[in-house]
């Protein structure tokens, strides 16, 4: 006795011809993402993850991941500008809770708080909001060092007073002790325009090979249709 076992899987051309274009038009999305997010502070590039399964689950094998490189760090005329010279990330806190950024464009509001640009409050690295002992005549007299320290100017006692740490925090939510913030400094997206129309290159041409695959596979089955509706 002879027992034959496997598994057999068959599919029609233009099913993967149309699934492979799906996967192709995804990849292109999160480059042209990245793309857009150039010139935006504290973006961080997307990587895209391709599963082996893609060709047969489609946009379903597609997943990103964030890569966590510094970006480009540039001068900034805002004494609450700060850029993080290393991995990390600032903790913001709103009404939706803890979010983690790398955009460190920060302002004061009228009673000392540190907020971001659309009004969230930046935390400390012990999990509180960071408000200032008092409100400085102009900002250049609050200075933060390295390690996130926010002190500010008074005046009547020509002493600097310190508020709290700013909490920098990993992508765990663990403290990083020794952020390396950079007062008066921006971080722009760590993605290369070369690279990203590099990467899209071999996707377009892919997506096109695919697309001629379809319409010369929808062709013969348009003449098979046209053949069997005339015998008949």
């Amino acid at each position: 006795m002879k027992i034959n076992g496997g598994v057999r899987y068959f599919e029609r051309g233009i099913d993967l011809s149309i699934r492979a274009m799906q996967v192709q038009t995804e990849l292109m999305s999160i480059s042209n993402e990245n793309v857009n997010g150039f010139d935006k502070v504290g973006y961080q590039r997307q990587e895209p993850v391709v599963s082996s399964f893609s060709e047969f689950i489609g946009v379903h094998g597609i997943s990103k991941t964030t890569d966590t490189k510094v970006g480009r760090i540039t001068m900034s005329s805002n004494p609450l500008d700060f850029a993080i010279a290393k991995e990390g990330y600032f903790q913001t806190e709103g009404d939706d809770g803890v979010r983690l950024t790398r955009d460190g464009r920060f302002k004061l509001d009228k009673e000392g708080n540190l907020l971001t640009l659309d009004d969230r409050r930046v935390l400390s690295n012990a999990g509180m909001p960071i408000k200032l002992p008092l409100v400085p005549e102009k900002l250049e007299d609050i200075k933060v060092d390295d390690h996130g320290l926010v002190s500010v100017l008074n005046k009547d006692t020509y002493k600097m007073e310190v508020a709290a740490s700013i909490g920098v925090v990993d992508a765990n939510g663990v403290v990083i002790m020794d952020p390396e913030i950079k007062q008066g400094y921006n971080e722009f997206s760590n993605v290369s325009l070369q690279n990203e129309f590099i990467a899209m290159m071999p996707v377009i041409r892919n997506f096109e090979a695919n697309r001629q695959l379809f319409m010369i596979q929808n062709q013969n089955l348009q003449k098979v249709i046209s053949q069997l509706g005339s015998t008949s």
